[in-house]
Formats: C-alpha cells, sequence, structure tokens
C-alpha cells in the first residue's frame, strides 16, 4: 500500500504532460491516491482535449474532470459543489496554476505593468489559493492538506519574472495566512517552490534560457531538477509523513536558493 492509499484530492493546472500538476498527479497515483481534475475552459475545447489527453497518459481513461475558471466564484463553486454530491470529501488539494500577460513577462519592463495586468496575475496566481480554501474547509472536517507551487522569483528579482514574481510573493504569503487560521481545523497549507522546468508556462517568461544556464552553473547540485523531484516533494508535504509541516516554503531547486551571488 502507497502512503496516499484511501486519500483523495483534486489537482488544479494540468496543462501537458510537462506540467508541474502532472508530474504530481502521476507521483500521487502511484502511491494510490484518488485523483480529480479541472482544466481551463475555452470556447472550442481545445484545453479540455490536451488536459484529457495528458491524464489519460497517467492511466486514467474516465477522469473525474469539470472546467474551472479560477477568476469566476461560480465556476469554483460549482466544481466544489459538485465534489462534495459525489464524493461529500476532500483529503488535498494541489494548487497549480498561474498566469500573467506574457506581455509584462519580458526582461526590463516590469516598471510599465498596468493595473489590469498586475490584478489579474495576482488574481488567478494568488487569490484561487484562498478561494479554494474558503471552500474546502467543510469538505476536510477531519483535516487536510494543500499545496501550492511557487519559483524563487517571489523572494528575489528574477529579471523577467515581473509581475510574476510579485503573484508568487503574495501566494506564498496567503499560505502562512492560510496556515495559520486553519491549523486548528487540522488542515496544513505549503509551497513547494521548484526550480526553472521546460513547462508551458515557463515558456512565457523572458530569459528563460539564461534561467536554465544559471541554474546549472549555481545550483548546490549543478544541475536543473526533474519533474519527478517536484512529484515526491508533493507526496511527501500531501500525506501524513508531513503531519507536523504547514506554512512551509520546501525549495526543490537543487540547492539554488541557498548560494549567493
Amino acid at each position: 500500500m502507497g502512503c496516499m492509499e484511501g486519500k483523495r484530492g483534486i489537482v488544479f493546472g494540468i496543462a501537458n504532460e510537462r506540467s508541474y500538476a502532472w508530474y504530481i498527479a502521476k507521483a500521487l497515483l502511484e502511491e494510490g491516491a484518488e485523483c480529480l481534475f479541472t482544466h481551463i475552459p475555452d470556447e472550442h475545447g481545445k484545453m479540455r482535449a490536451r488536459c484529457l489527453a495528458a491524464i489519460n497518459a497517467l492511466g486514467i481513461e474516465d477522469p473525474w474532470l469539470e472546467p474551472c475558471d479560477v477568476t469566476k466564484d461560480d465556476d469554483l463553486d460549482t466544481v466544489f459543489t459538485r465534489i462534495r454530491a459525489r464524493y461529500e470529501t476532500l483529503d488535498f488539494i494541489v494548487h497549480s496554476i498561474a498566469f500573467a500577460d506574457r506581455q509584462y513577462l519580458k526582461l526590463g519592463n516590469f516598471h510599465t505593468t498596468t493595473r489590469e495586468a498586475w490584478s489579474q496575475a495576482l488574481d488567478v496566481s494568488a487569490y484561487s489559493l484562498l478561494a479554494m480554501a474558503q471552500r474546502s474547509i467543510d469538505m476536510m472536517p477531519g483535516g487536510g492538506t494543500i499545496i501550492g507551487m511557487t519559483y524563487y522569483g517571489g523572494e528575489k528579482v528574477s529579471p523577467g519574472y515581473n509581475v510574476m514574481g510579485v503573484a508568487k510573493a503574495a501566494l506564498e504569503h496567503t499560505a502562512r495566512y492560510l496556515a495559520h487560521e486553519l491549523g486548528e481545523k487540522n488542515i496544513r497549507i505549503n509551497m513547494i517552490s521548484g526550480g526553472p522546468l521546460r513547462t508551458l508556462a515557463a515558456s512565457a517568461v523572458g530569459g528563460i534560457t539564461a534561467a536554465f544556464e544559471l541554474q546549472e552553473k549555481k545550483s548546490s547540485l549543478r544541475r536543473n531538477i526533474t519533474g519527478e523531484e517536484v512529484g515526491k516533494t508533493a507526496v511527501y508535504l500531501l500525506s501524513d509523513m508531513s503531519s507536523g509541516v504547514t506554512g512551509e516554503n520546501i525549495h526543490v531547486d537543487a540547492g539554488f536558493s541557498i548560494v549567493g551571488p
């Protein structure tokens, strides 16, 4: 039996087979968890088809898969209502979503960020964690765990990450406040700060190629990380193995974040 046997949760953020969420779901499934999924809704159904293909690659032919635009309260309400109607309870949530207008993810143009781009980035990338937690509290009567994905650019200036770095900083501190308030309900919230991975989201960031090269040179392990390494850390944080851990930001970056200039 795996360490997640008998646990059920929802994974937000699978875009394809290279996304962090995909590697996390893979690791959870291997440890016996039951995973539910959402996809970004779009007019032509391309996002659902792409997400479904990635989930099928995990060995799930008929997944629980619902559309959800996390900027819309009605969408989030519908997702959690449908889960409650079918399963009643949840054990974990994986928040692996972020968005910023790629026009503002370029080297040297953070100062041009508009109010609209700022608000959109923080709404999708940070407030959504709070919105999910609000709707899951009564579905975790015996406690539960929530994790989110962040990046070093939320702690230090990472040129080209720009407004997304601000959004990640907000996400990380949102997790701390939630961890403090929901601790009495035995609901734990933690973040994983993953190193750069060649994901769809990463491709939008200015200077990402240089970031991969710097990762190999500067990190303590002198290499980039793998999606599997993030998946294993997620299993640890979502399982009872980390029962005393909450409000933490765990770096899975081959030791990049501990090295100075």
